[in-house]
């Protein structure tokens, strides 16, 4: 690729699982795979279906191996999913998902109120899903999400030197990608710089996607200034459903429709058609009436004659 041309990002949305776990309605199923449809026609290339954790307690998500069979029909693209501990991993194998995502907390009181685990056990469990992935679904990758990376709500400031040695660990025990999340949405962009620059230093290739939430209004901010140094995946979601449930006060990812449009305004291929994008806002409304959903960019509309940079 020249030198002049931007290099191009990976959206990855994770509506479908952080924004519905987020919500107190369940969507229904079929709704679930309307929406997905949607998302799959707008040109997304990675999307996070569900969560892998038991019924009782996120009922949204106990119809995730329907989804996610519903979602392997789609060709060409990453189905993702969520799965806090080596037996929902189990259950994500054999649903056959392409890529499993895993919950660690940098913040020690947020693992405990997440997952139920302290740092180091995390760490473990990292270590047993990988053994498993690689005697029964070689071809999976496994990627970690370092939650409260920047901040938590429960214990306040997270010491950056302990995102960096965890990060570490995680990669150490067999995770192919590490990425950090702003999960209560306390980043700024010089932290974000400065993380993800000592992330890349210390994990090279191994250093993963950017998971930005707006609580504070900079969650474009600090995507652009992860994409200034380095960062290519960036997640999101539709209409910027959901938050976490176990962070206090936690709330708004990233918009998909504003994220994607930042991008291809400056330049920067995403891959995703704008209007299909904003057209699969009404599958998601119709399967959840009355939740509000955001975003600037469809309230405002595209600039008139605006094509993709």
């Amino acid at each position: 690729m020249p030198a002049d041309v931007p290099a191009a990002v990976r959206i990855s949305e994770v509506g479908p699982r952080d924004g519905l776990q987020s919500v107190k309605a369940t969507m229904p199923t079929q709704a679930k795979l309307r929406w997905i449809d949607a998302l799959v026609a707008a040109g997304l290339c990675e999307i996070e279906v569900g969560s892998f954790v038991p019924a009782q307690r996120l009922p949204q998500m106990a119809d995730v191996a329907d989804v996610v069979r519903h979602a392997l029909t789609h060709p060409g693209i990453t189905v993702m999913a969520l799965a806090p501990n080596l037996r929902g991993a189990q259950a994500a194998v054999a649903a056959g998902v392409h890529k499993l995502t895993l919950p660690v907390s940098a913040s020690a009181a947020h693992s405990l109120a997440n997952v139920r685990k302290t740092r180091e056990a995390m760490v473990e469990e990292v270590r047993a899903v990988v053994r498993l992935r690689d005697a029964e679904a070689p071809g999976m990758l496994v990627e970690v999400g370092l939650s409260t990376a920047f901040g938590c709500t429960l214990q306040g400031a997270v010491p950056e030197d302990d995102v960096i040695w965890l990060a570490a660990l995680c990669a150490e025990a067999g995770a192919d990608e590490v990425g950090l999340s702003d999960t209560t949405g306390m980043a700024n962009p010089a932290q974000v710089r400065r993380l993800f620059t000592r992330l890349r230093a210390e994990l090279g290739d191994k250093a993963g996607a950017a998971h930005m939430h707006n609580t504070r209004g900079l969650g474009l901010a600090n995507c652009l200034a992860a994409y200034d140094v380095g960062v290519r995946t960036f997640d999101a979601s539709l209409g910027g459903l959901g938050g976490c449930p176990y962070a206090p006060g936690a709330s708004g990812n990233v918009v998909t429709e504003d994220l994607v449009f930042m991008f291809e305004a400056m330049g920067i291929a995403t891959g995703v058609n704008l209007p299909r994008l904003m057209a699969a806002r009404a599958p998601l409304q119709a399967g959840l009436p009355g939740e509000p959903i955001y975003g600037m960019t469809p309230e405002a509309g595209l600039p008139k004659g605006w094509t993709p940079g």
